[in-house]
């Protein structure tokens, strides 16, 4: 009795930690599957295997909130990964953006409608609208603070940003 209850922590330890360092593997890419509603510091624009790696903006003309169509494949790609992973609750919030020029209120308004025309681009693309937020922070997040042109074009924007 007395070998059982020495050697009983050591099995359970040991136990314990094998099961820790078993990591369930994705059959088709064989990358770790993520849990989107348990890890709060996945960023998929950050995975290189990810369809949205590195598209984390939608940039737009001065005065506008039309989405211009080269930005489709980045729309296509975020839905079809925020789709993929609806079921883990995969979360965006979009933040629509603008230069400097104009009024406070008015930038502030022109963001938002920006951020909404991003966020019903991802609803037409078959996002449930429960993953989905749009914001805007109007002149207040410069991407570039310049007061250029090229300053003004990176500043005008939605970006999406991941929960």
């Amino acid at each position: 009795m007395f070998k059982f209850a020495k050697v009983l922590p050591l099995a359970v330890l040991v136990l314990f930690i094998s099961a820790c360092s078993s990591v369930k593997l994705d059959d088709e890419n064989q990358v770790a599957a993520v849990n989107a509603a348990n890890s709060a510091t996945y960023d998929p624009i950050s995975d290189p295997k990810s369809s949205v790696y590195g598209k984390r903006s939608i940039y737009f003309e001065f005065d506008s909130y039309t989405i211009d169509p080269q930005y489709a494949p980045t729309i296509i790609a975020h839905a079809a990964y925020l789709k993929a992973f609806q079921k883990q609750r995969a979360f965006i919030i979009i933040q629509g953006n603008t230069d400097d020029r104009g009024t406070s209120e008015y930038n502030l308004a022109l963001g938002q409608r920006r951020s909404e025309a991003v966020k019903k681009a991802l609803i037409n693309q078959g996002v449930s609208e429960s993953q989905l937020e749009a914001v805007s922070f109007g002149k207040e997040k410069p991407a570039n603070p310049a007061q250029t042109e090229t300053a003004f074009k990176q500043n005008r924007r939605a970006d999406f940003v991941y929960q």
